[in-house]
């Protein structure tokens, strides 16, 4: 009888950002992490994920709970093992290839419905390009090209991102550069943990 963990997997931890609230429900499993459906998502729909960067996620949800309205009061990290399964790798020239096709069949869709191309702005003063409208509809006609073609569906969406200000002068690097992943089948998430604090009388492995 198959079950979640019969098939050997190549595992990845991923942190997500929230609540203190969410964190206690989601690993004492009274809830799961409900997916991100915003127009305006980096890599289409889903549950996302900083990946192997726990810091990251805590000053995401820090920096959303400072907005009003926030649902983040507490900000916190769950952690989880992922399995990416087959994932849409967008550090993987095919799956680059694959999306710019996908571009090109999104520009002709809204052609012929008369329908402005949406567009990914920025917020402030920041020119990251925060609301990415464009690239989210952009993933989920990859999505649907794939259904309407009964191809194997996406489990996972991953993205590699330069963010944030320059670490110095006329650096390749930013302060906020990341791995990002959006799940999109939530049995590639294999369970949920609080993440511990390090042990000093011992090296890290």
């Amino acid at each position: 009888m198959e079950s979640l963990y019969s098939r050997r997997s190549n595992l990845i931890i991923g942190f997500h950002g929230c609540d203190a609230s969410v964190v206690r429900k989601v690993v004492n499993g009274e809830e799961d992490l409900i997916p991100s459906t915003n127009d305006y998502d980096w890599l289409g729909n889903g549950i996302y994920f900083w990946e192997n960067n726990e810091a990251r996620a805590l000053q995401w949800a820090t920096e959303l709970s400072k907005r009003k309205g926030s649902s983040i009061k507490k900000p916190a990290v769950v952690g989880a093992i992922i399995d990416l399964g087959y994932c849409f790798d967008l550090t993987d020239s095919t799956y680059l290839q694959e999306l710019k096709d996908a571009y090109d069949i999104f520009v002709e869709i809204c052609q012929r419905a008369g329908k402005t191309l949406p567009k990914n702005t920025d917020i402030g003063t920041s020119t990251d390009k925060l609301i990415r409208k464009l690239d989210c509809s952009v993933i989920q006609t990859v999505h649907l090209i794939n259904q309407d073609a009964n191809k194997r569906a996406y489990d996972s969406v991953k993205g590699v991102f330069w963010e944030g200000h320059s670490l110095y002068p006329n650096a390749g690097f930013a302060e906020k550069n990341h791995i990002q992943i959006c799940v999109c089948n939530p049995n590639c998430i294999k369970g949920y943990f609080l993440p511990r604090g390090i042990d000093t009388a011992y090296p890290n492995p």
